[in-house]
């Protein structure tokens, strides 16, 4: 499968998920990561019109763990992240952030996936580090 192919099903697979609320879009595909991007609009604000922390925090899980899963054999495992840390470092009131996975760690059972959420600029908006666990699925 081209990385061509393998966005488009990544992208067709949020179809009714939280995924398609926040807007996010698988962009990019690497030898090891995977890159999306979130819209930052009002859907995703806190009260005081930034970017809210937990849709930062959805954004890197979605896309950490949609790279797990690219990264295993999708019709062997199931994917669930059981880990996550933020650390939000800027603010952000519009445009759009993108996140990049980046594999730590592959292993067997356990991934760790570093994310980094920036903005149109390259500026660091949120460093997160994902924990997934490959289940094997049953036959």
């Amino acid at each position: 499968m081209t990385n061509e192919e393998i966005l488009k099903r990544c992208n067709a697979i949020t179809k009714n998920t939280l995924m398609e609320t926040l807007s996010i879009e698988y962009t990019e595909i690497g030898k090891n990561y995977l890159a999306a991007k979130m819209p930052v609009n009002s859907k995703v604000y806190q009260p005081d019109g930034v970017l809210h922390g937990g849709a930062m925090v959805a954004l890197a899980e979605s896309v950490g763990s949609a790279a797990a899963i690219v990264f295993l054999d999708p019709t062997k495992f199931s994917i669930r992240g059981i880990e996550i840390s933020a650390n939000h470092v800027r603010s952000i009131k519009s445009g759009y952030v993108f996140a990049k996975a980046m594999s730590i760690h592959l292993g067997k059972t356990t991934q760790v996936w570093d994310i980094k959420i920036t903005d149109k600029d390259n500026r660091l908006i949120s460093a997160v580090k994902l924990t997934t666990l490959a289940l094997p699925k049953s036959s």
